[in-house]
This record gives structure tokens, C-alpha cells and sequence, in this order.
């Protein structure tokens, strides 16, 4: 019997990522994308959009995410997938169709391709929560990062490439 555990110090120059952020919001998603990337960073893994492990992809906002996110993962150069984003409740039932939407469909791009998506969207009832989730108070930026590893270097060890 096996025991397969995903970690965070398994070669993480071999690793490719992928982060796809919604623009709307962006004082948040901004955020989020910061302590992502620190996260990413501290764990060996280059950032530099110009350097070969990270690619950023952005879209207009958090409805979008999951067909970028999709399509990405489906392309199979990557071990992970971010997604980032914030949806914040307002006065109209808006908030809850994209907060739903955006969770299925980032549920499924997982379920379809096999890659890990991670969900990173901030579903909130107000700015300032978003901002205490996004570096006020802590960064989620940085635990969407520490699960992609965490599922990559899973994922990999799962089909051997370890």
C-alpha cells in the first residue's frame, strides 16, 4: 500500500504555472496576485513573465476565469492553474450568479483536463472583507499558490514523474 502526499519542495524549477486573474475588482485581485506570486517565488518557482515557469493570463473578471482556466489546463503546459479573482456581494442577485457560475466552471476545468485548478476567488459580502482576504489582515494570494504546488508536486508524483 502507497501513501501519496503532495509537498512543496519537489523540484520546483520543473514545474510550470499558469495564473488567470479578473481584471474587475482589481484593487483585490492585485493583491492577491502579489502574495501569490511571493508565495511562488520563496518556493523556487521564477515569476518573471518573461521567464519560462509562469504565464499570466488576464481577463475581464471573474465570470471569465473559467474558460481561460480551461482551456489553459486543456493546453497541458502546465502542472497548475490559479485562478484569482473577487466577486463582492452588491444590491442585485448579480453577485450570486457569477460566484456560482465561476465555481462550477472552475470545478470543471479541473474535473475535464486533469490539471489542478485551484480556486482563488474571493466571494465576499463587502470591499473590506476582500481586502482583510487579499493582504489586510492575510494574503490567500499566498495559500491559492501553496495549493497549486502542493496538487502539482501530488499530481506528479501520482503518474511517477517525481
Amino acid at each position: 500500500m502507497a501513501v501519496f502526499e503532495g509537498n512543496f519542495t519537489t523540484d520546483p524549477e520543473s514545474l510550470r504555472i499558469a495564473i488567470v486573474i479578473g481584471r474587475f475588482n482589481d484593487m483585490v485581485t492585485g493583491k492577491l496576485l502579489a502574495g501569490c506570486q511571493d508565495c511562488l517565488q520563496r518556493h523556487g518557482v521564477d515569476t518573471n513573465p518573461q521567464g519560462s515557469q509562469t504565464d499570466y493570463f488576464w481577463v475581464p473578471g471573474s465570470f471569465e476565469i473559467a474558460m481561460v482556466a480551461r482551456q489553459v489546463a486543456n493546453s497541458r503546459r502546465y502542472n497548475a492553474v490559479i485562478c484569482l479573482g473577487a466577486v463582492i456581494r452588491g444590491d442585485t442577485p448579480h453577485f450570486d450568479y457569477v460566484a456560482a457560475e465561476a465555481a462550477k466552471g472552475i470545478a470543471a476545468a479541473s474535473f475535464q483536463t486533469g490539471i489542478p485548478v485551484i480556486f482563488g476567488i474571493l466571494t465576499t459580502d463587502t470591499l473590506q472583507q476582500a481586502l482583510e482576504r487579499a493582504g489586510i489582515k492575510s494574503n490567500l494570494g499566498w495559500n491559492y499558490a501553496m495549493n497549486a504546488l502542493e496538487m502539482a508536486n501530488l499530481m506528479r508524483s501520482m503518474v511517477g514523474e517525481e
